[in-house]
């Protein structure tokens, strides 16, 4: 049986779409965090913390931290668990007042895929 070129083209565009399909699920996606997503919190957290489906690379990862007016708020160095390289742990350097927050994270994956997001909480 002979390849014809739309034999050959049908095949060429199916490994693609394969390859490619494989790539998206080789980043590190955002599946919880604490304060969580639209969460009312009583106290101010010492922390933000993101767990990823993946691990990631502290170093080239870390979040922007606003709070109400958009003031940025201090954050110390991202971290990851020491037990745990899908989880990433980033200290709030002052305690945070009542208002809304807004998280703007981003992660590079340990093979190398960049990830970025926004959520927000609200300190009560």
């Amino acid at each position: 049986m002979a390849f014809t070129r739309s034999r050959l083209f049908t095949l060429a565009t199916l490994l693609s779409a394969l390859t490619v399909s494989g790539s998206v699920f080789a980043h590190a996606h955002l599946q919880h965090q604490y304060p969580a997503a639209d969460a009312a919190v009583t106290a101010s957290p010492q922390a933000i913390t993101l767990n990823f489906s993946e691990g990631v690379e502290a170093n080239f990862s870390g979040i922007a931290l606003t709070g109400p007016q958009q003031a940025t708020v201090k954050t110390g160095k991202a971290k990851r668990n020491e037990k745990d390289d899908k989880q990433l742990i980033i200290p709030i350097e002052e305690a945070l007042k009542p208002g809304d927050y807004l998280v703007d994270w981003h992660v590079v994956s340990v093979d190398g895929h960049k990830t970025k997001g926004k959520y927000q909480f609200s300190v009560k």
